[in-house]
């Protein structure tokens, strides 16, 4: 993605940066798949299982507020996991819609525009503080949800409160419940 926002790369969606990735990957490692394989696999994104608490506290927090995707996986890929994971979102917006890739500040006011909404009306919420940053710099309110497994069991992220995010929360369940839904 920082490839195609320094301009080294045209503008590609999500699903062929990963097909590229892949293919770098399966000649680094010497493995052979065939072509078929390797559109499953790269499609492994589209069937992501959803943390344990995205369902309920998406529906709680649904019922009192519009809530979608502002992602940088492109339309098709957040339709087919959406569908996957039964997530209840009212709308997908993607990078795609923009021919840009977050944290450009044109996602997030786009999204915001989109919805017609000033930015101070849309709240991010994210697991990412650098994207979380990105969104208060286009005037978005923000949420950093804590996700202490996102990269893994070996990683060590920064769960810590962010002073400068409007709500903190352990998950999406507390996320509803300090949003009073």
């Amino acid at each position: 993605m920082d490839r195609v926002r320094r301009g080294e790369l045209p503008w590609l969606k999500l699903d062929a940066l990963h097909r590229m990735i892949l293919d770098e990957l399966l000649v680094r490692f010497g493995l052979r798949l065939s072509e078929r394989e390797k559109r499953d696999l790269n499609n492994a994104w589209h069937r992501l299982r959803p943390w344990p608490d995205a369902r309920p506290g998406l529906a709680r927090l649904k019922r009192r507020h519009c809530i979608g995707t502002l992602s940088n996986g492109n339309v098709g890929l957040l339709v087919d996991m959406a569908r996957h994971a039964r997530l209840p979102w009212d709308c997908i917006l993607s990078a795609e819609l923009f021919r840009r890739y977050k944290p450009d500040p044109e996602v997030y006011r786009g999204a915001a525009e989109l919805l017609g909404l000033a930015p101070s009306e849309v709240m991010l919420v994210a697991a990412h503080k650098d994207d979380l940053a990105a969104a208060r710099r286009c005037g978005l309110k923000t949420a950093f949800v804590r996700r202490p497994l996102e990269h893994g069991p070996a990683a060590r992220p920064d769960l810590a409160d962010d002073p400068r995010c409007t709500i903190n929360a352990d998950d999406f369940l507390d996320l509803a419940r300090r949003l009073g839904a």
